[in-house]
């Protein structure tokens, strides 16, 4: 696949940063390089689903979740990168295309703690250290978003190369404040006037707004450290789509019956 257009899928203007620095608004597609595009789709499924849709109707070959990702493990702190091995939603597993996966781990330095495993889907921020471990129990994961999952199942959908790329930014012990969400646009900005009310009412710390900074600014180390050793390309040209794990295929398959069955509206309007 040495003609592959790569499209990656971010939820937040941060993560997106790691890739370019230019601000570009949800949904709209940027050019990062010769054969990479880039689509910002906001915090949670639905935007991960259009975004993707979006890149597939552009003609990307090979799909990448590319961001943040919450611990669902004690022994992950932030700044640790997990390349999981499979997706967990709605009750089931879907694997990455391994032979990409194992290619992007062996080229990343010593220096960087790396997982496999499998990464679960989330619908909204899990803020507690007991939301995580029930979700732990309850997947199998080590680690959780709200897109992955979603980008993972339009790629079986659609017979596409995936991998996600996720580095941790809150660890078990400690979660974002769900209050905090009223202060946050999908894009992952802030919301100043809305901040400094919560602040004010002493409803979030300051202290807590340090532990997310430097959540934060760890993880998208990681991630640019991936980007400087990999390329923006990811290293797709390598991606043999003739050669995609038949258990994709067969979920993919799955998935499109179920879809089908439930007479899924998002589904039928990537289609037309």
């Amino acid at each position: 696949m040495s003609e592959s257009i790569v499209g990656i899928v971010s939820a937040l203007k941060s993560e997106a940063s790691c890739l370019m620095k230019l601000r570009f608004p949800l949904f709209k597609i940027a050019r990062i390089a010769p054969r990479t595009r880039l689509c910002l789709g906001g915090m949670g499924g639905a935007g991960a689903l259009k975004a993707s849709q979006i890149l597939h109707e552009y003609g990307v070959d090979v799909l990448i979740s590319f961001g943040v990702a919450a611990a669902l493990d004690d022994k992950l702190i932030p700044g640790d990168l997990v390349l999981p091995e499979a997706t967990y939603c709605k009750g089931r597993k879907l694997p990455v295309t391994l032979e990409w996966r194992e290619r992007i781990a062996e080229m990343l330095p010593s220096y960087l703690t790396v997982v496999g495993g499998t990464l679960a889907d989330t619908q909204s921020p899990l803020s507690s250290r007991q939301e995580k471990l029930k979700h732990a129990e309850e997947t199998g994961a080590c680690a959780a978003d709200m897109e992955s999952a979603i980008i993972a199942e339009f790629a079986a959908h659609m017979d596409l190369p995936f991998i996600a790329i996720r580095a941790i930014v809150d660890p078990l012990e400690f979660s974002p404040p769900p209050v905090l969400l009223d202060a946050v646009y999908a894009d992952g900005t802030v919301n100043v006037v809305k901040l400094v009310s919560i602040l004010v009412k002493r409803s979030v710390s300051f202290k807590t707004l340090f532990h997310l900074g430097m959540g934060m600014y760890a993880a998208r180390s990681t991630l640019s450290k991936v980007v400087e050793t990999t390329g923006l390309g990811f290293r797709s040209e390598l991606t043999d789509r003739s050669h995609a794990n038949e258990l994709v295929l067969e979920q993919g398959e799955k998935y499109m019956a179920a879809e089908s069955a439930n007479n899924n509206d998002t589904v039928i309007a990537s289609s037309r």
